[in-house]
């Protein structure tokens, strides 16, 4: 951002859903002097009929709400689409925040907010999320399909699930397709509002991806471990045999 507005020229648009009708009139207020799009929601249930009429890039939302609260709001969206959720509680408690963060949320904020907190927050998940991975399906092999804004893998022609912070990063490695990406920068990708997060969170989640999407995940094809480095996201011709791959499993 330079000067209140994205460089690119885009304006990011921002779903609010919160009960307090200050908050709301507040933060869209400081938001809209930043340069974003904003609309606002009162509960879960205006906000899903808001979403019917087009995808904000961001939703931001409060846990305790009438009708339909935060995390049903979160699930349901999450069941359509990866649309990328910060959350803005009053909930403090450590393993509330890392249950959300683990399975619906991107970021999670406390009430009450410092704006230029949220803001840097705001701005580090969309830029985090902007990797450029194209919103429809992409065929990594003969028996691996991965739809990354729907949280889903075809593996075998089964549909399989994938958690928030599985999806997060095969974006980093999917924007750098054949590339390596770091470990570092997988750990800021799943877990940047986890304190102490260690390399370990890491390997721990690919070795999950692996039993979810691999072959064989003793001897991965797609997701393969750079020694030392990081790992690589890897598309894989039908001809090619799972023994031409180097990688391993493990760390």
């Amino acid at each position: 951002m330079t000067g209140g507005r994205w460089s690119d020229g885009g304006s990011p648009r921002i779903l609010l859903v919160d009960d307090d009708p200050n908050l709301l009139v507040l933060l869209a207020d400081q938001l809209r002097a930043d340069g974003f799009e904003i609309q606002t929601a009162r509960d879960g249930e205006e906000a899903l009929r808001r979403l019917r009429s087009g995808w904000p890039d961001l939703l931001i939302v409060d846990m305790m709400m009438p009708r339909m609260d935060g995390l049903t709001l979160a699930r349901e969206v999450k069941a359509q689409a990866d649309l990328p959720i910060i959350v803005l509680s009053a909930i403090e408690t450590a393993d509330s925040k890392a249950d959300l963060l683990d399975e619906v949320a991107e970021d999670y904020v406390t009430k009450p907010y410092h704006y230029p907190e949220l803001r840097a927050r705001v701005i580090r998940v969309l830029r985090r999320l902007g990797d450029k991975v194209p919103r429809r399906e992409l065929v990594l092999g003969p028996d691996l399909t991965l739809e990354l804004h729907r949280r889903t893998a075809t593996v075998r022609g089964e549909a399989v699930q994938l958690t928030p912070t599985e999806s997060r990063l095969l974006y980093a490695m999917a924007a750098n397709l054949g590339q390596t990406v770091t470990t570092e920068t997988l750990l800021d990708r799943g877990w940047t509002d986890t304190e102490n997060a260690d390399p370990s969170y890491v390997w721990v989640t690919m070795r999950r991806l692996r039993q979810k999407i691999e072959p064989d995940p003793n001897r991965p094809i797609h997701l393969v471990t750079v020694r030392g480095i990081g790992y690589r996201l890897v598309q894989v011709e039908p001809q090619r045999a799972a023994a031409d791959i180097e990688g391993g499993a493990g760390a």
